[in-house]
């Protein structure tokens, strides 16, 4: 009997599975409501803060460098990474909701790792963009032209959809006839593939080449490109850049490990369905901390991107006065407009009753003066 991808057939007393459970966290009914608060204010926050990073560096115009171009296209790829997971789990959270389709699922575990594995290969031109305007500034401007800057996010993308669309299509054909309930909050690859009754060899292999080429290749670059940018500080004669330079990087650093770490934990293993209790913390550090910490880490902190602020508010308020004065003037416009209308009406109306009481030769000489 043929068997349809994602559903559980069998020959007798057949039963079809046409969605998963998502069994999250285990959490009492009450702790459902300060959790979902808790992770609805990060989301909020992270989405707020990576939209507001892309809205800044696209409007300003002192920004327009090949660095905060690489930032506003890692901030985008950040607010749409945490939106493959935490609505799913917020939901879980406040409803109860745990039910997912087949169709649903796969698309989720598709953005997931798709946007995840461009993220990293984000943070890769990132490391490499800083290691030469740092340490190579003479031919910066040369080699971080515009085309070149463009070439690297578009392959960033491509790269990670090429990957990525093999192990989801491979995937996609599997068995499943066991349980479905997935042990994780979100349609984890390695708890799919622990779910499937196919041989699931080559996936797993095919899994964990991507995820040693992906992580791999990121860390081994930025490795070249911190050491490098470490060296280059040490050698910086004033004691106070050396320490501001020795914080910026610290700081990168820690998002970098926490990042790497967290993938490498869950990701970086020859057989997927192994230790998935422990992914769903691992995931929860790579899926709602390091996307809260981004923006503060890489352009809150930076002086240009607080004066770009200071701009964007000056501006606002600037609008705001301008269009405060706008609609007095059109308001004392529009008074002065009524004042007179009135004025004339009046005047009409005691010309009309003038007449009316024999006055007309008595006034005919006098003169009404209107203020």
């Amino acid at each position: 009997m043929a068997k349809e991808p994602g559903l559980r057939m069998e020959t007798k007393n057949e039963t079809i599975v046409r969605e998963f459970v998502l069994e999250g966290f285990y959490v009492a009914q009450h702790l459902g409501k300060v959790l979902f608060l808790v992770h609805l204010l990060v989301y909020l926050a992270s989405v707020t803060g990576n939209t507001l990073i892309i809205a800044i560096t696209w409007t300003d115009p002192h920004l327009q460098t090949p660095m905060y171009f690489f930032l506003r296209s890692f901030s985008f790829c950040e607010c749409c990474f945490i939106s493959t997971v935490i609505p799913k789990l917020l939901s879980i959270f406040l409803f109860g909701d745990r039910a997912i389709h087949f169709i649903p699922c796969i698309i989720q575990a598709f953005f997931f790792l798709f946007l995840g594995s461009t993220i990293f290969f984000h943070m890769a031109v990132m490391s490499l963009d800083r290691y030469l305007a740092i340490c190579k500034p003479l031919h910066y401007p040369t080699i971080m032209n515009p085309r070149v800057c463009f070439l690297l996010v578009f392959f960033s993308y491509v790269l990670s959809f090429i990957l990525i669309t093999g192990i989801i299509l491979n995937l996609s054909w599997l068995s499943f006839c066991r349980s479905n309930v997935i042990p994780h909050f979100f349609c984890d690859l390695g708890s799919l593939i622990h779910l499937s009754s196919s041989d699931t060899k080559f996936l797993e292999r095919m899994a964990f080449g991507v995820a040693l080429f992906v992580l791999f290749t990121s860390v081994i670059i930025a490795i070249f490109a911190y050491s490098n940018i470490l060296i280059s500080i040490m050698h910086l004669p004033c004691a106070k850049d050396r320490q501001k330079a020795f914080s910026t990087c610290s700081s990168h650093l820690i998002v970098l490990s926490l990042m790497y770490g967290s993938c490498v934990f869950i990701y970086v293993k020859p057989k997927q369905a192994s230790r998935l209790e422990s992914n769903r913390e691992a995931a929860l550090v790579n899926t709602v901390v390091t996307p809260l910490l981004n923006p503060v880490i890489y352009t809150l902190r930076n002086k240009q991107v607080h004066q770009a602020l200071r701009n964007a508010l000056s501006r606002v308020n600037l609008q705001n006065s301008i269009t405060c004065f706008r609609r007095a003037v059109t308001v004392l416009v529009r008074c002065s407009l009524n004042i007179k209308r009135i004025v004339e009406l009046q005047s009409s109306w005691v010309l009309q009753f003038v007449p009316a009481f024999g006055l007309g030769s008595e006034l005919s000489n006098c003169k009404f003066l209107i203020y």
